[in-house]
């Protein structure tokens, strides 16, 4: 085994039983590994010099192939009604194929870590197969000084071979696509996809798993902070604009997705950024935009057009275009990845149905109501056999990556919120006046003034009424924005449908919601919208 570039002096990845590859790359900076993709094969550079992958038959995560390895240490700790569970003996066996399917391997390796708060966090040995996904993984996790490299020490080792096939009857997987967690090891093993955003969440998935245990409330969240730093958390699922409405050039960017509140603030898990990229313009996300001109990003299934610019209109590939980027390549990122106790949590839903009011005021049980529910919706033409708007809960807005049971992070949630007099919105960046296919999508300049109406506190001071059907505060009028888009019902050009969308609504998150209500107290069962007052 030939090993370059700068290691631990006594902890190298033969200590995960990789003893036998090619050539090991430790550590390897954004150029050289650029070269290395290059000469591989295994990307392209566009027209402004970032890398741009395909990702092959997996051009996003696959939860159905994710396991947790059940032993007496996670027995009576994780969800398993959430978490599909892989004995010890075929993780062994697993593993075991893993190191011999290396052997012979050259492969790459990156020291990271998951954490901005030095006491929170996991410094993580990520071994890959391709060397794009050394420098994907190394956008997107804190790197920790070079001169710190040669006594790095791993609390969790991921190895990612695409290359790997699984077997179902000798693995106990699903497919030939496995990603397999071994808590009590700190292991992950990823195998049979290219994919490379489910190294990133194995990271979030392990301190999803263990910083409740220290009272630390992980969160699947973007956040900023204001000049007087006043900082803000951004929940949300895939495409309600997590990304998108943090990054604002009038406050500091903490992160775009995963991050951790503890006893002195909330920290960045990331050192960088994973954004959607189907339809980036220059005019509506210049931030984001200009990352994906900077030599270092990494750009996932872009098509590039004969002068090799990327067409970020062209999903033929997949909707699910990203980009990958060092957090230091938006100009107002913060350098810490930390900030104060948030004053603002914003929830964000993309509503399909027409029904939410772009934002509205939640009482701390209505806050945990929601967070439980983690409601969006898709629209028709985003997956086969979707034709009409179909509701989705995810339980804390990240059903995939949580471990344990949803009422651990809802009450870490609700302590904190009350704790630090948090005040909490919902806001609804999907559609007005009618649903997917009659109405339109909520104007951003709308939710862009509204968000900093909430930010800023002056929302506090309007007019309020209480939402017939859900029962939180919906502000009656905001300077600068139209007033009709406040009540979704005044949208409608049939009132009547109106009352019948929202009726069904309700009715879908009280039936998602039954299965948490021997888990919550009193006043976040009382939380729930009512079907009678839906209908009347």
């Amino acid at each position: 085994m030939t090993e370059i570039g700068l290691r631990n002096r006594t902890n190298g990845i033969e200590s995960c039983g990789l003893k036998t590859a090619g050539t090991v790359h430790y550590n390897l900076g954004v150029a050289e590994l650029v070269e290395h993709a290059l000469r591989r094969g295994e990307a392209r550079l566009t027209a402004h010099g970032a890398l741009v992958a395909e990702t092959g038959q997996h051009t996003g995560r696959s939860p159905k192939d994710k396991f947790v390895v059940r032993d007496a240490s996670t027995e009576d700790h994780v969800w398993w009604d959430n978490n599909k569970p892989m004995s010890p003996a075929h993780f062994q066996t697993l593993y075991d194929d893993f190191i011999a399917h290396a052997e012979g391997l050259d492969l790459y390796v990156q020291d990271l870590i998951g954490g901005a708060d030095e006491a929170n966090s996991l410094p993580t040995r990520v071994v890959t197969e391709f060397a794009w996904h050394s420098q994907f993984i190394r956008n997107l996790l804190i790197r920790p000084a070079r001169e710190t490299l040669p006594s790095f020490v791993p609390k969790m080792t991921i190895i990612d071979l695409p290359s790997f096939r699984a077997d179902p009857a000798r693995h106990g997987c699903r497919t030939e696509t496995v990603i397999a967690i071994d808590f009590s090891r700190m292991l992950v093993l990823i195998g049979g996809t290219s994919y490379a955003g489910e190294m990133k969440k194995s990271v979030f998935t392990a301190l999803n798993y263990l910083l409740p245990a220290s009272g630390v409330m992980p969160m699947h969240c973007s956040a900023n902070s204001g000049p007087d730093g006043d900082a803000a958390v951004f929940f949300g699922l895939s495409g309600t604009g997590k990304t998108t409405l943090s990054a604002d050039p009038s406050r500091t960017l903490i992160g775009d997705d995963e991050h951790g509140w503890g006893d002195d603030g909330i920290f960045n898990f990331e050192g960088g950024c994973y954004a959607k990229t189907i339809k980036l313009s220059a005019e509506a996300e210049p931030e984001i935009f200009a990352t994906t001109r900077r030599f270092g990003t990494v750009l996932e299934n872009v098509v590039l057009d004969e002068a090799r610019v990327p067409d970020f209109d062209d999903g033929s590939l997949t909707e699910n275009t990203r980009c990958a980027y060092p957090l230091d390549f938006i100009p107002n990122a913060s350098a810490s990845g930390r900030a104060a106790h948030p004053r603002n949590i914003i929830m964000l839903t993309a509503d399909a149905f027409g029904v939410m009011p772009p934002i509205a005021r939640l009482t701390p049980a209505q806050a945990m109501y929601h967070f439980l529910s983690g409601y969006t919706a898709k629209v028709a033409g985003t997956e086969k056999g979707v034709t009409e708007p179909e509701a989705t809960f995810s339980t804390c807005f990240g059903a995939p990556f949580m471990p344990r049971h949803p009422a651990e992070y809802g009450n870490l949630l609700r302590d904190l919120i009350a704790r630090h007099g948090v005040t909490c919105w919902l806001v609804n960046t999907g559609w007005t006046g009618g649903a997917y296919g009659v109405g339109r999508r909520m104007p951003i300049k709308a939710t862009r003034a509204l968000l900093t109406a909430a930010l800023d506190g002056s929302l506090n001071d309007a007019a309020f009424r209480t939402d017939a059907h859900f029962g939180f505060e919906v502000p009656v009028t905001v300077p600068g924005v139209d007033e009709s888009i406040l009540d979704p019902r005044s949208t409608w050009a049939d009132k009547d449908a109106y009352d019948r969308q929202a009726a069904r609504l309700v009715g879908m998150f009280i039936d998602n919601f039954a299965k948490f209500e021997d888990h919550v107290d009193a006043n976040t069962r009382n939380a729930a919208p009512r079907v009678q007052e839906a209908a009347e």
